[in-house]
């Protein structure tokens, strides 16, 4: 199993760099956790950078988890409507 740490801030301005490590991650193959504990200032792009893990692991036979997430993080999502496609429960 394979854990990626997201970084304290997801903004659009580092999007593509979080989108990289996760897709790199993700190759590693098996199972793929993405713990959200460290996120502190986000916005909607975090959510279009989970998406696309989602979509890489899915092509990849991965299982991918998201695990921590925090509360603005997990009413982002519920907002959008992928909470579930993203598994997106606050823990």
């Amino acid at each position: 199993m394979t854990t990626i740490v997201l970084p304290a801030q997801l903004k659009h301005g580092g999007a593509a760099a979080v989108q990289e490590l996760l897709k790199t991650g993700i190759s590693n193959g098996g199972q793929t956790v993405v713990d959200a504990s460290g996120v502190k200032q986000f916005d909607s792009s975090a959510l279009a950078v989970l998406l696309d893990a989602r979509r890489e692991a899915l092509a990849r036979g991965v299982k991918l988890t998201v695990s921590h997430w925090p509360d603005g993080l997990a009413r982002l999502a519920r907002v959008y409507g992928v909470s579930e496609l993203l598994q997106a429960a606050p823990s």
